[in-house]
């Protein structure tokens, strides 16, 4: 190939190479960051104002304890029956909060930890149960393992409680301060009376907050 026709030659061949790298480089795209796993017991790095994983690991440990101190549940000689449940724990504060997060954890808690001390009755379970009862008294199916019981269970003591915030802001600043208080109670479920109550409060400020789903 003569000089004439080189130069050129080497022009087109790095103007093909130079576009085939761009079209490669768009198409290829390097992966993205890794899923990170967080200890929910610790701040993670997306955090706000609101009721986050430590909150309700703190919450319903520190509840935990606090009835299996309580003589008047965990003492008794024939071992209680309680409900826990989100039905009667209303969130009237500012903050997203899925309710079950907070009782499912405290039962389930308190379930293991009591080694039999507490019985608990499940009501979400009750349409099913009375179903699968009908079908067995009607002879459709056969009684199961344990035999018939002449009624379902009934309940001693019902967890109620309230969500409840104050927020602050600086509109300067866009400073924004949430302060929460969460109380429990277990009510006895003749007389009305609560055996038990205790309360969990802590206040969070922040330059932004994000969003809770």
């Amino acid at each position: 190939m003569t000089k004439k026709y080189l130069f050129p030659t080497i022009l087109a061949l790095l103007f093909i190479t130079g576009c085939s790298t761009n079209y490669t480089t768009r198409v290829n795209n390097s992966a993205g960051r890794a899923t990170i796993y967080e200890d929910p017991n610790t701040v993670g790095k997306v955090a706000g104002v609101g009721i986050e994983s430590q909150d309700v690991v703190s919450i319903t440990d520190q509840m935990m304890r606090d009835i299996l101190a309580t003589p008047a549940i965990a003492n008794r000689t024939v071992p209680p029956r309680v409900i826990i449940d989100d039905r009667y724990f209303h969130n009237e504060s500012s903050s997203v909060i899925n309710k079950r997060l907070i009782t499912e954890r405290l039962m389930i808690s308190l379930n293991r930890a009591s080694v039999g001390r507490i019985v608990f009755v499940d009501r979400s379970s009750l349409e099913m149960v009375q179903q699968e009862r009908t079908l067995k008294r009607q002879g459709a199916v056969s009684e199961g393992t344990l035999g018939a019981v002449s009624k379902v269970a009934g309940a001693d003591f019902r967890l109620i409680g309230r969500i409840m915030s104050q927020d602050t802001t600086d509109s300067n600043s866009g400073n924004l301060s949430r302060f929460h208080m969460i109380t429990f109670k277990l009510i006895d479920l003749e007389t009305t009376i609560p055996v038990w109550t205790n309360m969990y409060e802590f206040k969070k400020s922040a330059q932004d907050d994000i969003i809770y789903r």
